[in-house]
């Protein structure tokens, strides 16, 4: 079994697709069911034994700084180029901590705790389509390892929610991004692209969950349908029909 060291939570991004709701904060700190996105997922971090927590930050940075405060194991990294580059940037400018290492998004909300102190090796959560998607697909080959990514696919399991990043996984991850990041064609990369490009030395499971257990909201619409009694999200709602 591999300890966690850490784990790091990407928040650098404007999130455009809320619209009006990320005018004037990170989706990371959405209050959803009561609670701030980004401090429940902290919590269920701590709550499991991982040691320290990174949060990437660029978008209003600032609105993160409480945060180290209220948390000593809470540290912030800022992505200097999360306007220009896809979220491999807010990799890249944290390689110095990735090790065996939590790679979260800061949008996620699970249900249920899914961290764990110790794991047995690198994963990438997902959850199952029942019928068409277009999703990131996921399959594995006979030995469990991911060997085919695909955008879109039919009774699939798809990428959502938070990865584990063993040692070994890191390093050869960033040998890779250290080598492709000058590139003219990795700066609209996602981490998840440069993975899917080099499955044959990033090996990596599929942790399956139930799809109660992992949301995420890229829409105004997917976080009204999740949090009906939300009455900022209403407010915005009708303002937005007028």
């Amino acid at each position: 079994m591999i300890e966690a060291d850490n784990a790091l939570i990407l928040a650098a991004g404007r999130s455009k697709r809320m619209g009006q709701l990320s005018d004037d904060k990170p989706k990371g700190l959405f209050v959803v069911g009561g609670e701030v996105l980004i401090e429940r997922q902290i919590r269920q971090l701590l709550e499991a034994g991982v040691p320290a927590i990174y949060i990437t930050t660029g978008y209003r940075s600032e609105q993160f700084a409480y945060l180290e405060k209220k948390w000593e194991q809470v540290h912030l990294i800022h992505n200097p180029e999360w306007e220009v580059r896809n979220n491999h940037s807010s990799i890249w400018v944290a390689r110095e901590i990735l090790g065996n290492s939590y790679v979260c998004s800061s949008d996620n909300y699970f249900t249920v705790n899914p961290f764990e102190r110790c794991v047995s090796e690198s994963y990438y959560s997902a959850i199952h389509a029942d019928g068409a998607t277009g999703e990131w697909c996921m399959e594995e080959d006979e030995e469990g390892y991911v060997y085919s990514v695909t955008i879109g696919g039919y009774d699939a399991w798809y990428m959502l929610g938070h990865t584990f990043w063993s040692k070994d996984f890191s390093r050869t991850f960033l040998k890779i991004l250290e080598r492709e990041y000058d590139l003219p064609q990795t700066k609209d990369k996602l981490w998840e692209s440069i993975f899917a490009e080099h499955l044959d030395v990033l090996k990596m499971r599929i942790r399956r969950y139930d799809k109660s257990v992992i949301s995420e909201f890229d829409t105004p619409e997917e976080l009204r349908m999740f949090d009906q009694n939300n009455k900022e999200q209403k407010g915005i709602r009708a303002e937005s029909n007028e």
